[in-house]
């Protein structure tokens, strides 16, 4: 998996490893550290790329994050796509919650699904929260979901 920062440069090291020196680097600097994880995807023509996002939030002090995107040329439905943008923020939020742990972060998973049910995500929001609160994680939807609907939405190309 091929991880970047907001300015393009490449992460070399494992995830794990570049969250961890992250997390060292400004705990030492003195700043609160608080981690969001979401995802986003669009469809473009036969392809649905995903971005999924790292982000840490310095109390006061704005933040910083971590990219990955992926494509596939999977066919989805609405349900099924927000589903699969769910399941990629678990899976490297199960991969990092050790390390929120023993660092003492606080991790929320965010969902790119509308609480209004007006909306087709909405369809997908009961079975997104049983997951993440399933697995143990925090959860937040639109409106506050701005690590899937904000962040990664400005890094899907």
């Amino acid at each position: 998996m091929r991880w970047r920062k907001f300015n393009g440069d490449s992460i070399d090291l494992p995830i794990i490893n570049e969250v961890e020196n992250a997390i060292k680097r400004e705990t030492a600097a003195g700043f609160r550290l608080k981690v969001c994880i979401g995802t986003d995807s669009q469809v473009k023509g036969p392809e649905t790329e995903f971005a999924t996002v790292i982000v840490f939030l310095r109390e006061g002090r704005g933040g910083f994050m971590f990219i990955h995107n992926d494509r596939t040329r999977q066919v989805f439905s609405i349900k099924e796509r927000m589903l699969t943008e769910v399941a990629k923020s678990i899976d490297i939020a199960y991969q990092l919650c050790n390390l929120f742990t023993e660092y003492n972060v606080d991790m929320e998973v965010h969902a790119d699904i509308n609480t209004n049910p007006h909306f087709k995500s909405n369809d997908a929001l009961k079975e997104a929260m049983g997951y993440i609160l399933g697995m143990g994680f925090a959860f937040k939807a639109k409106p506050e979901a701005f690590a899937s609907s904000s962040c990664a939405n400005k890094v899907v190309n």
